[in-house]
C-alpha cells in the first residue's frame, strides 16, 4: 500500500495542487469563470474602484491608473487566460495582470473593503439577472404568437382531452389561450426571481461589511441594481435567490414539456390536426414518406434537460450551512447558467415553430364529433329544458352512450327515433337532437367566463392585447 502511494505521488505530486486536484478541479472551475464570470468581474472591478474614489479612500491619480489597468486587461483575449498553478484562480490571475499594468500595490488596493465573497455574489446575481432578461424577452416574444395563432383559431373546433381521453368539444384558440395564461404566469415567476436576483450584495465583504468608510448604496448604481440586500450577513449566507431563479425555471420549462408532449400528439400522422412546417421537420433517412416534427420533439428533450439543470441547483444548496460555501458556487453556477441557456433555445425554438404551423380545422371538427364528446350536453338538455335532475338526467345520457358504445355508432349516426326509444319516458325534439350532437353548438353554448364559446375567446384575447400594450410601456 505504501508503495502504490508513493508511485502516486511521484506524479500527483505532494504539495499542493496536487495533479488531480488542478485537472479535475481548479482548471475545470477556472475555465467556466472565465467564460461565465469574465464580464461581471470587470464591472465590479471598475465600479468598486470608483466608489472608492469618491469615498477618499483612493486618490483620482489612483483611481485612473487602476481604470486604465482593468480597461487594458479586460481588452485582452480572454483565451490567454489560462491556468497556472501560480495563482488560486482566476481573480487573481486577474489582480496580477492589472498589477503588471499599475504595479502590486496598486492593484491591491483595488479590493479595500472588497471580498471574494461580495464580489463573488455580485458577479453570480450580474450573470443570473442577464439570462433571466433573456428569458423574459424570449418568452414574451413566444406568448405573443400564441396569442397570434389563437386569434386565427378561436372557431376552430377541436376535442378537448381530459385523462389522456377525448372529454368534450373546445376550440384551438381557447385551448392556445390557456397555454398563453400558463406560460404569462411563468414569465410573472421569472420577473419576481428578477427582482430578488438584482440586489446588491456588495460593501458586505466577507460577511460583516468593513471598516472602511464605504458606500454601499453608490454601489447599488454603478451596477444598476434595483436595491441592496441590506444585512451583510444575508447577502453572503441566504442564497435563496439561486433558488428562486432555479424554481422559475423549473417551473417554465415543466409547464412547457407539457403542451410540448401535447403539440407531439396532435402532430402524429395519425391524430393529424398540426402540420409543422417544413422548415421544421426532418424526413427519415429510410422512410422518405415520414415528416418528422423534430424541433418539438429537441424542445421537449431540451426543456427536460433544463428543468433537470434548475433541480440541480435546488439539490446542490439543500441542506448546505448557512453562509459562504462551496456548494452555491463554482460548481453549482453553470448548472444555473446552462439551464437558462437551455429554455432560451426552447423559446426561440417554439416560437418558430408556432408561428408558422398549420391546423387542420376539418380534421378537427370530424374528431369534434367523434366519441360521442359531446354527450355531455344531452345531459345539460334533458336537466334545462326537460326538468329531469341533473342525476337522472346524466343516468339517461350514460345510457345512450352505452347503448351507441354496443352498436358502434357515433351519437350523430344514431336516429332520433332509436334515441327516443332508449330515452323511454322522455320525447327530445329534433332540433335539440341536432344541437346535442353539434360540437358547433356546444362550444357556443358554452358563453361563460372562461369558457371557448368564440365571443368569450376573442374577450379574453383582446384583454390580453390590452395587457401586453400595458406591459410594454
Amino acid at each position: 500500500m505504501r508503495k502504490l502511494r508513493e508511485e502516486f505521488e511521484q506524479t500527483d505530486g505532494t504539495a499542493f495542487p496536487g495533479k488531480t486536484y488542478v485537472e479535475e478541479l481548479l482548471k475545470p472551475v477556472f475555465e467556466d469563470q472565465r467564460e461565465h464570470l469574465f464580464e461581471a468581474m470587470f464591472l465590479i472591478h471598475r465600479a468598486h474602484t470608483t466608489m472608492l474614489a469618491e469615498q477618499g479612500i483612493l486618490t483620482q491619480e489612483e483611481r485612473n491608473a487602476i481604470l486604465e489597468g482593468v480597461d487594458k486587461v479586460e481588452q485582452m483575449d480572454r483565451s490567454e487566460l489560462v491556468y497556472s498553478a501560480q495563482y488560486e484562480d482566476l481573480f487573481f490571475l486577474v489582480e496580477s495582470r492589472i498589477g503588471e499594468h499599475v504595479g502590486d500595490e496598486l492593484a491591491g488596493k483595488m479590493h479595500i473593503a472588497k471580498s471574494r465573497n461580495d464580489m463573488g455574489e455580485a458577479m453570480y446575481r450580474i450573470v443570473i439577472r442577464n439570462y433571466l432578461k433573456q428569458a423574459m424577452v424570449e418568452g414574451e416574444k413566444l406568448r405573443e404568437v400564441i396569442l397570434f395563432q389563437a386569434e386565427h383559431h378561436v372557431e376552430s373546433i377541436m376535442p378537448a382531452h381530459t385523462h389522456t381521453q377525448p372529454a368534450q368539444p373546445t376550440t384551438f384558440g381557447h385551448y392556445l389561450t390557456a397555454i398563453y395564461d400558463n406560460l404569462s404566469r411563468d414569465i410573472d415567476r421569472l420577473k419576481n426571481a428578477y427582482r430578488t436576483v438584482n440586489q446588491s450584495p456588495m460593501g458586505a465583504a466577507a460577511i460583516t461589511t468593513t471598516g472602511f468608510p464605504i458606500n454601499r448604496e453608490r454601489m447599488v448604481e454603478l451596477l444598476e441594481f434595483d436595491g441592496m440586500v441590506e444585512n451583510s450577513y444575508d447577502a453572503i449566507g441566504a442564497g435563496d435567490y439561486l433558488i428562486e431563479a432555479a424554481q422559475a425555471l423549473v417551473s417554465l420549462m415543466t409547464n412547457m414539456g407539457r403542451w410540448l408532449q401535447e403539440f407531439l400528439r396532435m402532430a402524429s400522422k395519425e391524430v393529424g390536426l398540426i402540420k409543422v412546417s417544413d422548415s421544421y421537420v426532418q424526413i427519415s433517412s429510410i422512410m422518405p414518406q415520414k415528416r418528422n416534427p423534430v424541433s418539438i420533439e429537441h424542445s421537449r428533450a431540451i426543456a427536460s434537460s433544463a428543468a433537470a439543470e434548475g433541480m440541480a441547483v435546488l439539490h446542490m444548496i439543500h441542506n448546505t450551512p448557512y453562509g459562504d460555501i462551496n456548494d452555491t458556487e463554482d460548481d453549482m453556477q453553470p448548472h444555473l447558467y446552462g439551464g437558462y441557456r437551455k429554455a432560451i433555445r426552447v423559446l426561440r425554438l417554439m416560437r418558430a415553430v408556432i408561428l408558422t404551423l398549420d391546423f387542420d380545422k376539418e380534421r378537427a371538427q370530424q374528431q369534434a364529433r367523434e366519441n360521442m364528446i359531446t354527450i355531455t350536453e344531452l345531459a345539460d338538455v334533458l336537466a334545462r329544458d326537460y326538468s329531469l335532475s341533473f342525476r337522472k338526467a346524466h343516468h339517461k345520457a350514460s345510457i345512450i352512450a352505452k347503448q351507441a358504445d354496443e352498436k358502434r355508432m357515433e351519437l350523430y349516426e344514431l336516429p332520433l327515433s332509436l334515441v327516443n326509444q332508449w330515452l323511454d319516458d322522455i320525447q327530445l325534439a329534433e332540433e335539440d337532437w341536432q344541437a346535442i350532437i353539434d360540437p358547433k353548438a356546444f362550444v357556443r353554448r358554452r358563453s361563460i367566463t372562461g369558457g371557448p364559446n368564440p365571443d368569450v375567446v376573442r374577450e379574453m384575447i383582446h384583454r390580453r392585447k390590452q395587457q401586453l400594450k400595458t406591459s410594454v410601456r
